[in-house]
């Protein structure tokens, strides 16, 4: 069961993260059904979660709360029983022939039961779908990485591997800015330009890039906001301070402040182009976007050009 109860955690932190990341990438436009998609996936998990505890320990469910009898208020309804946690996650320990007699009309047809019936149907086949889901994992790593590495060769790109941590995005950037023309000091004024060379001298290139995207982002506050959900200050602290995971929002940030376009790679081969809107010719940075081959989940890699 502990063993169990760790897996659930580390898939739902898992999950958490894909929900920030998605959430964080979506439009005006798409939020609404990103929200939707966010929302049916922790309900799948936490179905298949209740299922997975259910069928370990068939009778924990009757754990969970004390279950009341109560009295039918007429002839035409049976008895009914009320669960404070949600009767639904006690349909293992609800059985016909282990259940406690009901007192009341019990030669009925018991209504009860056959809805926890269906729902434990239904959540047994919530459970070999996710388990079906899980065992294709390992070939869509397999997929994504084959169609990474063909497009590499095509483009006359190389990967130059970044840590896989809360920090990729911003160090693929870093990585690309420090091998091209540019440079990590920002081609527009920023609020943060006086204190840039000590900067600049005293912190690693990721620290700079999120540096540069928070201060873009605060000082262009009305082309974020809309996007947000939460105060564009507490959004902005969330960049500089620590070490959370980024986005859409960022790389374009990032593409407007040094006044370069970001091509972001994906992992079925297509590419995304990030244009900052600026000059006949700017400059060209190419990130490698992957969803399923890294243990953390969504991650960026920075790419060279080949020798």
């Amino acid at each position: 069961m502990e063993d169990l109860q760790r897996r659930h955690r580390q898939e739902q932190n898992d999950l958490q993260s894909r929900i920030t990341q998605k959430k964080k990438s979506a439009t005006k436009k798409t939020r609404k059904g990103v929200n939707d998609e966010c929302a049916e996936l922790e309900r799948q998990l936490k179905e298949r979660h209740d299922a997975e505890i259910s069928a370990l320990s068939p009778r924990g469910a009757l754990e969970i709360g004390t279950i009341e009898v109560v009295p039918a208020d007429n002839d035409d309804e049976p008895a009914t029983l009320k669960n404070p946690q949600d009767i639904s996650e006690s349909m293992h320990a609800m059985s016909v022939s282990s259940a406690p007699a009901i007192t009341g009309h019990a030669k009925r047809p018991n209504r009860q039961r056959a809805r926890l019936a269906r729902r434990a149907a239904e959540q047994e086949a919530a459970v070999e779908e996710a388990e079906k889901e899980a065992a294709s994992l390992p070939n869509l790593r397999e997929k994504e990485r084959k169609a990474m590495q063909e497009a590499y060769i095509s483009k006359g790109l190389t990967e130059h591997e970044i840590r896989s941590d809360g920090h990729c995005l911003y160090a693929a950037v870093a990585d690309q800015l420090e091998h091209s023309k540019v440079g990590l000091r920002p081609r527009i004024h920023m609020n943060i330009e006086d204190d840039m060379a000590q900067l600049q001298s005293a912190v690693a290139g990721y620290k700079m890039t999120r540096q540069v995207a928070a201060a873009y982002i605060s000082q262009n506050s009305e082309d974020f906001s809309p996007f947000l959900e939460e105060p564009l200050d507490q959004y902005v602290t969330t960049i500089k301070d620590t070490g959370e995971w980024g986005g859409h929002l960022e790389i374009l940030a990032l593409a407007k402040a040094y006044g370069v376009d970001i091509n972001v790679l994906q992992g079925n081969g297509k590419v995304e182009r990030i244009e900052c809107g600026v000059g006949d010719e700017p400059e060209t940075l190419w990130l490698a976007y992957y969803h399923h081959s890294f243990g953390l989940g969504e991650h960026y890699n920075s790419l060279r050009k080949a020798v």
